[in-house]
């Protein structure tokens, strides 16, 4: 017994391909996908712990305004008390030539809504540069 007639049948069909169609009409920016994506690996190492790699994977700037000990104890500090994160959902993705204090460059800003075991609610927000090699690497970062 077949629960759509076959015209409820055609019209899904063709609701789908029209709604498979839309998606692409509305594709994310290449550039926002790669910041997003190199700011989601460096998410990674730091939920790991792992001060050395997100240090390593880090930007010039980053790794010039603070040594790997230097990280390690903030990243001590600040991610620990929160616990595993639950969740995390990008809420905007902003390019810049400019921040206060930084020369003229690349940058992507990208801040989080993250739900970590600890804390229900909280905020990410993480600066990446697009440097001389063409990757997007973490050069601030911030919780709240």
């Amino acid at each position: 017994m077949h629960c759509f007639s076959a015209w409820a049948q055609s019209a899904l069909a063709a609701f789908c391909l029209a709604w498979l169609a839309s998606g692409t009409a509305v594709a994310q920016d290449p550039n926002a996908s790669a910041a997003q994506a190199a700011a989601h690996d460096w998410l990674a190492l730091v939920e790991r712990g792992d001060a050395q790699a997100s240090w390593s994977a880090a930007g010039q700037k980053f790794q010039a305004a603070m040594p790997v000990s230097g990280w390690a104890d903030a990243l001590e500090k600040m991610r620990t008390p929160l616990g595993a994160v639950k969740y995390r959902t990008i809420v905007k993705t902003d390019f810049r030539k400019s921040f206060p204090g930084a020369p003229e460059g690349d940058y992507a800003l990208i801040i989080y809504t993250t739900s970590y075991e600890n804390k229900a609610v909280g905020s990410e927000t993480l600066t990446l540069e697009h440097e001389p090699d063409g990757m997007w690497r973490v050069v601030g970062y911030s919780i709240r």
